[in-house]
């Protein structure tokens, strides 16, 4: 049985909350270092919109991008 790509697309949207929320706390780190303070309000939500983005990005194919927030979920989770 073969799984409709809407259905794949819709698993990598849910997959770009953890994804954004991850990337947007490691970016405040990098910007201001351990003591990061307030920055990862700003950041967060632009992570998560851009993680949003890309979960609709149409030049690779939705299992590749499903994979890439996946792992990328699974780092952040396994390095936090």
């Amino acid at each position: 049985m073969r799984v409709p790509n809407w259905l794949i697309v819709a698993a990598a949207v849910v997959a770009a909350l953890p994804f954004g929320w991850g990337l947007g706390v490691f970016v405040a780190y990098l910007i201001a270092g351990p003591d990061f303070g307030q920055l990862p309000a700003g950041t967060v939500p632009v992570c998560i919109i851009a993680s949003i983005a890309f979960a609709f990005a149409p030049w690779l194919k939705p299992v590749a991008r499903l994979a890439i927030l996946l792992a990328g979920t699974g780092l952040f989770l396994l390095f936090a």
